[in-house]
C-alpha cells in the first residue's frame, strides 16, 4: 500500500474527505502524515483527532524556503512517503521538495486552469463572470497552478447563484474527486 502525507495550512474540509475515503477503502493508502505551517489550524486538529502523525513548522523559524523544506523532506523521508498532496496548502512547493518527489505531488485547484490560477481562484472567476465553473486536480512544478493537469470536473452556474453559493459546489466536487483521483494516480491509472 502506498503512503501519502497530506499538506495542508487551512480547514482540513479535504483532508478529512480524503481521511474519510481512506476509512471507506475508496482510497487504498496509508496516511502517514500531515505536513502544516500553520500549527493551529483546524486541519491539526483534525489530524491530531484522528491519530495521525503531525508535522508543523513556522517559516520565520528557518533560513529560506530550502531550509524549511529539507526539514519537511527529512520527515517525508522518515515515513518512507511515496506521494505528497496538498490540500490547501498555501505555500509554493520549492526545488528541494520537487526534485524529490518529482511528479509524485499533486495539487487541488479551485478553478479550471490553466484559467484562473493562484490564491483566489473561485473569487476571481466570479467576478469575471464565467459560466463554467470547476476543479482541476494537477501535478506540481516550479511555476503556480502550472503543473500537468491530471484532471478536471465542472458544473454551470445557476443564474443569480452567489459566490458563497458556488464556493460551497467547488467544496462538494473536491471532496468527491479528490480522493478518487489521488487513488488512480496511485495506482497508475
Amino acid at each position: 500500500m502506498k503512503s501519502i502525507a497530506v499538506f495542508a495550512s487551512g480547514t482540513g474540509s479535504n483532508f478529512q474527505a480524503i481521511l474519510d475515503a481512506i476509512a471507506s477503502g475508496q482510497l487504498q493508502a496509508h496516511l502517514a502524515l500531515l505536513v502544516s505551517d500553520k500549527p493551529s489550524c483546524k486541519a491539526v486538529e483534525r489530524a491530531v483527532a484522528n491519530g495521525i502523525e503531525v508535522f508543523t513548522f513556522n517559516a520565520k523559524d528557518y533560513d529560506g524556503k530550502e531550509s524549511y523544506e529539507n526539514a519537511i523532506l527529512h520527515e517525508l523521508q522518515k515515513r518512507q512517503v511515496d506521494c505528497v498532496v496538498l490540500a490547501g496548502y498555501m505555500r509554493i512547493v520549492g526545488s528541494v521538495l520537487l526534485s524529490h518527489f518529482h511528479q509524485r505531488i499533486i495539487n487541488l485547484h479551485p478553478s479550471l486552469l490553466p484559467s484562473f490560477p493562484g490564491a483566489h481562484g473561485i473569487e476571481d472567476a466570479y467576478k469575471y463572470g464565467v459560466k463554467v465553473f470547476g476543479i482541476t486536480i494537477h501535478y506540481v512544478d516550479e511555476g503556480v497552478d502550472t503543473g500537468s493537469i491530471i484532471d478536471q470536473f465542472a458544473f454551470h452556474i445557476e443564474e443569480g447563484e452567489t459566490v458563497e453559493e458556488v464556493e460551497c459546489r467547488i467544496h462538494a466536487l473536491e471532496h468527491q474527486y479528490y480522493p478518487a483521483t489521488i487513488h488512480r494516480v496511485l495506482n497508475g491509472e
